[in-house]
This record gives C-alpha cells, structure tokens and sequence, in this order.
C-alpha cells in the first residue's frame, strides 16, 4: 500500500503500514460553521447541531465511506467483506472450489484432486501405496481390497490374515498359513484332490509282500490275516504254523499218533506190517531171513514222516539216509525205489554208508508223497546181497510257508 493508493478521508500511516481515518475535526479549521458540533467519522465528519427546544432547520452533512478493493460499505459507515464466492463474482475453474478469504478469494480443488496447470486432476492413491494389498482407483478417490485369505481391518487400507482353520474346513488337521491354510491326514490317509478331505490309503495295494499271506486294507491301516491252521506272527505280518497236535486241537484217538504239518495235521494209524512182514518196533518191518517167502525181498520196511513246503526252492537237501550195520567188506548203493514218477527227486551219495534224498523240482501242495528209499548192501566176500528200505511219507504244505 502507498500513500496514493488511500481513498478520500484517510492517510497512510507509515509506521502501521496502512491507511488510517483523518480526523477531519482536529485537522480542517472551522470544519463546522456556527454553534454546531464537529464528529468524527471514518473517512468523513458530520456537523452536530446542539440540542434545543426549537432546533433550527439545518442540512445534514453525510460522507459515504470509501472501502479498499474486495470490501464494500454498510450501513453503519464500516467496510464489510465481499464474499466472491458466494456472489459468482470468482473467477476460479469449473473444475475448482472457490474459498473466500479476507478482501479476496482463493481457487483449490476438492480432496483427491490437485491443481495441475490451472486444472483440477485426480490424484491416483495407488500409485503411491496407500493400500497394503490390492487397489482400486476411483476420481477423487480409492478403494482397498484384500487378497484371498485376508480381510480389511477398521483403517480401511491394511489387510489382516484370515485363520481358515477356525471354520473346520479339513477332514483331519488343519494348519493356518498367511493368507491360505494347509490340511494333513492322519497316518494311514491321503489328501484327495480337493485338499480338504482324506482319504484311506489302500496299503495293500503297495506291495504283494506287505502281508505273507493276504492283506486286509482298513481304515487308515491295514491286517495280515493268515490260512487256516496258521497264525499271524508278533510282527503282525508273518504266519506260522499251529502245531494241532501241541495244542489239542485235532481229532486223533488215543490209538493214533498225531502228526504236525505246516498248516495242518494227519492222524497216523498203529503200524501194521502186512505178511511176511512182522513188527519189531512202532514204525519198523522186518521179514526174517530164515522164511522162504522173504527172499528177494527187502530185510526191513522203516517208516517215516516229514513235511515240505510247497514251492521251497530247489535244489534242497531233505533228507540223509546211512547204513546202521557195517559189515567188513561190505559196499552200499542208495536209490529211489519207487514214488519218484514225477522225477521232483534225486539220491546223492555223500560217503559210502551215506546218502542225501535232493528235491530237484518244486512241488506244489497240497500233495501226500511216498517214496521208497533203498539201501543196497553189497559183499562179494561172502558172496552177500540185501536191501532195506525206507519208506518215507512226505507231506506237501497247501501254502509255502
């Protein structure tokens, strides 16, 4: 402000900086005229005529007040503030809010916007992070969103992880992740496709040796069971035999002896040794030299037992033959007499007074084989040949074990 830019009635008052009413009263000499009174007013005075029962008739004097550009005068004299923005006299952009201030008046935008040369842009909060995860422009404004697993917390821009796990949503257990959750399935089980069930695992179907026998899937695990005449083994995998004749468990009478075999039992009956033959002990026939009826035929009939298990692996030793009697002189030959149709076996002579019963081909059970073993004893010293025999009973196991 300068002192030429003061209206009429005021001064520029250095020291303040601004224009200041002229007390016209003090400064103009006989300002007013006669008996009235000077009074002040702000950029003007006025005459004041003295009270009086019959007050003459005098003009009244009145200065109208002179206001500085963005103000205009009341009533009372004083300078009141033009309000641009609500008379339209503004000249802000249609994109901008017009904000009266005092003498005058300011252009600005609304929140979410900003003045870029004259004009009012949005103000894109994405760009600038505003939200933790995921957001959404819009003009003169923003949305935040969350991912799958999350929710929006109270602040309207971060993002919370959701504990699926609260809602059940996996057949077994449930382990929450951030932002997803993770389901497991007891031992035994699978996850299936659609990650939240479980499923048996079928064990069985793993390995054709999970069980020795058969392998019963069940929920979540598995059994061995096991034919019958065996049982299942501590290892809850393996089968072994029930010995029926230990245990009580068969059907023989006392005359008869009870015989074990893997996976059953056979009742024997008391030996009877058919004519010429006669009994000299439980399981043994002799035919007696000095009867005519006994020549070429074997000195002795001894019986045995024994069990194999069908399918064992070959070639297996089964069983040993040996001369009792040594006479001086004296040479033996072992051979399979008869029972030996199928040729599953073979005699080995391991020394001589020794043989080994071989089985060469496996022999699947259940099966009763009978094979005569033969002892040849020879001395050509005094001109002497016989046999005995070894009639063996072999009992083939259904199963190979």
């Amino acid at each position: 402000i300068s002192p030429q830019t003061c209206t009429e009635g005021f001064a520029y008052d250095r020291r303040a900086r601004q224009c200041i009413d002229v007390d016209e009263c003090r400064t103009l000499p006989d300002a007013c005229r006669g008996d009235m009174r000077c009074v002040n007013q702000n950029g003007g005075y006025l005459p004041e005529i003295p009270a009086d029962p019959e007050p003459p008739s005098y003009p009244r004097v009145r200065t109208t007040a002179q206001c500085i550009l963005g103000y205009t005068p009341a009533e009372d004299g004083t300078c009141n503030d033009i309000d641009e923005c609500e008379t339209n006299s503004h000249h802000c952009n249609p994109t901008q809010v017009c904000i009266n201030t005092a003498g005058g008046y300011t252009c600005s935008c609304t929140e979410g916007y900003w003045l870029i040369g004259g004009q009012c842009q949005d103000i894109d909060e994405c760009r600038y992070g505003y939200c933790q995860q995921l957001c959404a422009n819009v003009p003169g404004s923003y949305s935040c969103s969350c991912n799958p697993g999350f929710i929006l917390n109270t602040d309207s821009r971060t993002c919370q992880d959701v504990d699926e796990c609260a809602d059940e949503p996996c057949t077994h257990a449930c382990f929450n992740t951030y932002g997803s959750f993770m389901c497991n399935c007891d031992e035994g089980f699978e996850l299936a496709a659609d990650g939240t069930s479980c499923i048996d695992l079928d064990e069985c179907s793993f390995s054709e040796f999970l069980c020795q026998h058969r392998c019963v899937n069940t929920p979540g695990s598995f059994s061995c069971v096991c034919p019958l005449g065996y049982y299942v083994f501590e290892d809850g995998r393996s089968c072994e035999d029930i010995n029926e004749c230990d245990t009580g468990n068969n059907t023989c009478t006392t005359a008869q002896v009870c015989f074990n075999f893997q996976g059953g039992h056979t009742c024997l009956d008391p030996l009877q040794c058919h004519s010429p033959y006669i009994e000299v002990s439980d399981n043994q026939c002799m035919c007696s030299a000095e009867n005519p009826a006994c020549r070429d035929k074997p000195f002795t009939i001894l019986y045995r037992h024994m069990d194999l298990s069908s399918g064992r692996s070959v070639p297996a030793d089964i069983f040993q033959m040996q001369a009792t009697t040594r006479y001086p002189g004296a040479f033996y030959i072992f051979q399979i007499k008869s029972g030996n149709e199928g040729r599953e076996f073979y005699m080995r002579q391991t020394s001589n007074v020794s043989a080994t019963l071989v089985l060469s081909r496996p022999i699947k059970g259940p099966r009763e084989v009978v094979l005569d073993l033969e002892m040849v004893t020879v001395n050509n010293v005094i001109n002497f040949r016989g046999s005995s025999i070894i009639r063996l009973t072999i009992f083939v196991s259904e199963h190979p074990f």
